[in-house]
């Protein structure tokens, strides 16, 4: 016999047992095996594919004062991770957070985790996640190995980037403040002795405003552990007359030199034409633009072919820096 229809309202996403038995579900009804059940007290129709419908799914079945953390806040609030975190964070287990007095989360596919009421949170598409800053300072804590200081940095950037654009506030260019830098100070400074606060902090030192994609802070690392002069992140420049001319990724505004970091989204033709317009424009008011790619950072000959060359833009002695 074909099980009853569902209620149009719980065939349409996951839903708890506490809302089936208000629409007068029995307990034989929702063990009928159109239902899959991806943790106690909750019930979907599909299983779930994605992290973010595994965790809306698993939120219906918690208590509502929990929260994702870690590394699944991280990616449900689509910062950039190593390749290998995402993938761990979108097959493995969730991490869960709760108050300290309740205890740890048991339950089959989560990773508990307490001190809840010391963390921000926020709504994502109905699911209850720690905040931004939380978040970066609770990604530090994973035991060492997890993520290095270049990964802390790259988060950082994409916190304080995410931050600065709901805060509403134009962060100058130059800038090494800002709302987004803020709070990570106060988020990190709040907690008592937080695993991985070294790095943390060192991290925190690193951390830019204005800052719109990871390639762009690692580039920017590339060029001052080599000890170039550092550049301004998402630097405006503009004309004589004080006109808008370009955002630079990478400027160092003294010399008149711009790294410009081109990845995937360049790639069209049309995106390629607007870039070398712009280029035009730059080096006819006497800037130098350079572009970079993913090779420039990760290939050895191209990272040393490609510093040295900015080098020479910025009048700078290659063998005088740590090129390597």
């Amino acid at each position: 016999m074909q099980p009853s229809p569902l209620p149009e309202e719980l065939a349409a996403g996951p839903f708890s047992t506490a809302r089936a038995r208000e629409l007068g579900l029995t307990a034989s009804r929702l063990r009928r095996g159109d239902l899959e059940h991806p943790t106690r007290g909750a019930h979907v129709c599909t299983p779930p594919s994605t992290l973010a419908t595994r965790a809306a799914a698993y939120s219906v079945g918690m208590p509502s004062d929990r929260a994702f953390s870690h590394v699944t806040s991280a990616v449900l609030q689509s910062f950039p991770l190593p390749t290998l975190l995402e993938e761990e964070a979108s097959t493995g287990p969730l991490h869960v957070m709760a108050r300290t007095k309740d205890g740890r989360v048991l339950r089959k596919g989560c990773a508990g985790h307490r001190g809840l009421e010391l963390r921000s949170t926020l709504e994502l598409a109905g699911v209850r996640v720690v905040g931004p800053a939380d978040t970066w300072v609770d990604l530090g804590e994973l035991r060492r190995g997890r993520l290095t200081l270049d990964d802390l940095v790259v988060v950082g950037d994409a916190v304080v980037a995410r931050v600065d654009q709901q805060s509403g506030i134009e962060v100058p260019s130059g800038s090494r403040t800002s709302p987004g830098t803020r709070a990570l100070q106060e988020a990190l400074h709040a907690r008592v002795r937080p695993r991985g606060k070294v790095l943390l902090r060192q991290a925190l030192e690193l951390i830019r405003p204005r800052v719109r994609s990871p390639m762009e802070t690692r580039a920017r690392l590339m060029f001052v552990r080599a000890g170039f002069p550092e550049p301004e992140p998402g630097g405006v420049v503009r004309d004589e007359t004080g006109e808008f001319l370009a955002e630079g990724d990478l400027v160092w505004r003294r010399e008149r030199v711009i790294a410009e970091y081109q990845g995937a989204d360049h790639a069209p033709i049309g995106r390629r034409s607007i870039d070398a317009n712009r280029r035009d424009l730059l080096e006819d008011m006497g800037w130098f633009v350079r572009e970079l790619f993913a090779e420039d950072v990760y290939r050895r000959p191209r990272r040393i072919t490609t510093m040295e060359a900015v080098a020479r833009m910025l009048g700078l002695d290659p063998s005088t820096l740590m090129i390597t």
